[in-house]
């Protein structure tokens, strides 16, 4: 008893010197904000809203090409190569013919003349600019006045050439892509994370990365989709980060470490990892009571935040102290001396009331029916 009071028979005490002997130290039990931080391993990838083709919408041959490797950089309305078609030269007579048209009807004093000039060329440029060729070049054209053989096609964004089809004489049917160029200013990154993390993860969450080439450096980024659905066969999640890659540091196919972190409470009271001792059937602390004593007090655990702690729902309050080190020989000690104390108390017990065998008398006893026995039939035996 210590006051008055009476501790429990599984705490010990230990004296000042061989606590220090045993290097046992104490941390406190503190409310801070709890967070869950993931790591996982991802994958740079192209941004699939930054990519684009490069095709025709009609039928001819490439004469000429601009950009013939892949890999190759590109800038916006950069030339890719030059193509003939003779469905584009007969658009680019037919329209010749209507500016003509024009020039000599437009000052005819029939309206009707006027209009219907005007709706043909009005119709042949319509036609022109479907098959992409830009306001510039049917100026230069009507300027011009003369069919141009061959038309050069342009690069729609700034980026790198990931696909080329395209080549020298080659026959180019209607829709068929020639070249892919992706902007890789700005870059995806492919994360997988366990089924248990999933519900830490949300997308517009910050998101950091680390690269094998660029040590020490970190990334940053946002989380730009979540997707919907496991994968069947590992029972991850797959997540999409976005990553400003103006630099050009990343390069698609690139692995990464990934972090994420995701505040879960503000005042969550937390203990060290260290300090819980897990024995698969239950988990506990031991609380330093002051005076070297030392009490085993079992928890109930939340989540695991960062920063290795673990939040405490049940078990200890904010402001004790729990110890960190050696508990291990206190639990085994704290087991002995709880053991050793059921024992006493179990000897304490006064035996069940009974006869005694001093008080039995030889006179007391019933022979009853011994006058019966006849000793001269008892035989024995040889």
């Amino acid at each position: 008893e210590e006051g008055g009071e009476k501790l429990p028979a599984s705490t010990i005490r230990i004296d000042a010197a061989t606590i220090q002997n045993m290097g046992v130290r104490t941390a406190p039990v503190r409310t801070a904000a709890l967070s869950k931080s993931i790591r996982a391993l991802g994958t740079v990838t192209y941004d699939e809203t930054k990519i684009y083709a490069v095709n025709v919408k009609f039928n001819g041959w490439i004469e000429k090409l601009y950009v013939d490797f892949v890999g190759e950089s590109v800038k916006e309305g950069q030339p890719l190569f030059d193509i003939y078609s003779p469905e584009l030269v007969s658009a680019q007579e037919e329209y010749l013919l209507a500016v003509s048209q024009l020039e000599s009807l437009g000052a005819s004093e029939y309206p009707s003349v006027r209009r219907n000039a005007e709706s043909l060329l009005r119709a042949a440029t319509q036609r022109l600019a479907y098959w992409d060729l830009e306001k510039a070049q049917i100026a230069r054209l009507k300027k011009a006045g003369t069919v141009k053989k061959t038309l050069t096609i342009y690069s729609p964004a700034s980026g790198v050439v990931i696909k080329k089809d395209a080549l020298l004489g080659h026959q180019v049917k209607a829709g068929m892509h020639q070249y892919e160029i992706a902007d890789l200013s700005r870059v995806w990154v492919d994360v997988e994370i366990y089924e248990y993390e999933l519900p830490y993860v949300k997308k517009g969450m910050d998101a950091e990365m680390e690269l094998s080439y660029l040590p020490g450096k970190r990334l940053k980024g946002k989380v730009l989709f979540v997707y919907p659905f496991l994968s069947p066969k590992t029972r991850t999640a797959k997540l999409r980060l976005a990553f400003d890659n103006r630099e050009g540091q990343l390069k698609p196919d690139m692995y990464a470490n990934v972090f994420l972190e995701s505040t879960i409470e503000d005042n969550a009271v937390v203990i060290p990892q260290e300090a819980v001792i897990d024995s698969g059937l239950r988990k506990l602390v031991f609380v330093s009571l002051g005076e070297g004593k030392f009490e085993p007090r079992p928890i109930k655990l939340g989540i695991e935040g960062a920063d290795n702690t673990f939040q405490v729902l049940e078990g200890v309050k904010a402001g004790e102290e729990v110890v960190v080190s050696a508990q291990f020989m206190f639990d085994s000690e704290s087991r002995l001396r709880e053991a050793i104390q059921k024992m006493l108390e179990a000897k304490a017990i006064p035996p069940q009331s009974g006869p005694s065998t001093d008080d039995l008398k030889i006179e007391d006893m019933d022979m009853g029916g011994a006058e019966d026995l006849d000793i001269n039939d008892i035989k024995m035996d040889q």
